[in-house]
């Protein structure tokens, strides 16, 4: 057993936590209810989505590959792990009665935007649910690697976003974008600014996350990517508003001093598990 897998492990114990588990990419998939193809219809008539608030620009297969949108090919031998934790998270929020998470991180850069968008992907591909995925990291960073995930994983060219809807530069439809990807909607995270936590602490996003929450029915699934915890405040802030927060931690990167920093950070907060990332 690794260091790491041994320091989660005991985060979790100490924190009397019997629901949560670590989630792990080597687990087999389980095996999904079957429904007939007329339930299946039915289903799909229900859920046709026409996107009449929402902006569609569909994105070829090959930005979408190069974006490392794994979850929409099921071609890659990652989609088991992909599917297996997508179980994992739906049946956990159906048991508490939620339908939105956070997912973060101890430190920047060890997959949680990654992990928020392929999951999302893999959530949308069950015909019962539509998903909402809000890039929240707002944050003004001249040394950032990445962009934003519209950019850096759909190839978009996006001008609004979450920031420009809290500052009152736009309104809800000008902020969701669809990428062509059937039941999913994405929200980019917009102009980068260096007070994000007291934005995203503001009674406009508390009202806004409680409108994307009740405006649509309980198979809608709402995820906010957030900032890594250690960083910044941002998703502490966010924690508040959410049923359930997914922590992503990086084999052989994020120390047992990080993890048990951020497990701290993390007491009361409604931990739905943890995944390790990048396991070699």
């Amino acid at each position: 057993m690794s260091k790491l897998k041994k320091a989660l492990d005991k985060a979790q114990e100490n924190r009397g936590r019997d629901n949560q588990k670590v989630v792990r990419g080597a687990i087999k998939a389980p095996t999904l209810a079957r429904v007939t193809l007329d339930e299946a219809a039915k289903l799909k008539e229900k859920l046709d989505i026409r996107y009449s608030e929402t902006r569609v620009q569909k994105i070829e297969n090959s930005v979408l590959k190069k974006g490392k949108i794994v979850s929409h090919f099921f071609d890659t031998d990652k989609i088991d792990q992909i599917k297996t934790l997508r179980t994992q998270i739906l049946n956990t929020l159906d048991k508490i009665h939620g339908n939105s998470f956070l997912v973060t991180s101890a430190n920047p850069y060890e997959g949680k935007t990654f992990t928020s968008i392929n999951l999302g992907v893999s959530i949308a591909q069950e015909m019962h649910r539509t998903v909402l995925i809000v890039d929240c990291d707002l944050r003004d960073n001249s040394k950032k690697k990445h962009k934003q995930f519209a950019q850096d994983f759909f190839g978009l060219d996006t001008t609004k976003g979450l920031s420009d809807y809290l500052l009152g530069n736009a309104e809800i439809p000008d902020i969701l974008l669809n990428p062509g990807i059937e039941r999913l909607v994405i929200v980019p995270a917009g102009t980068t600014l260096p007070n994000s936590a007291e934005l995203l602490g503001s009674p406009k996003m508390a009202a806004l996350v409680d409108d994307f929450k009740n405006r649509y029915p309980s198979d809608r699934i709402i995820i906010y990517d957030c900032s890594a915890l250690l960083a910044h405040t941002d998703s502490l802030v966010l924690a508040k508003y959410v049923d359930g927060i997914l922590l992503v931690v990086e084999e052989k990167r994020t120390t047992t001093a990080q993890i048990k920093k951020a497990m701290e950070l993390l007491k009361d907060k409604p931990v739905l598990g943890s995944i390790i990332n990048k396991i070699s």
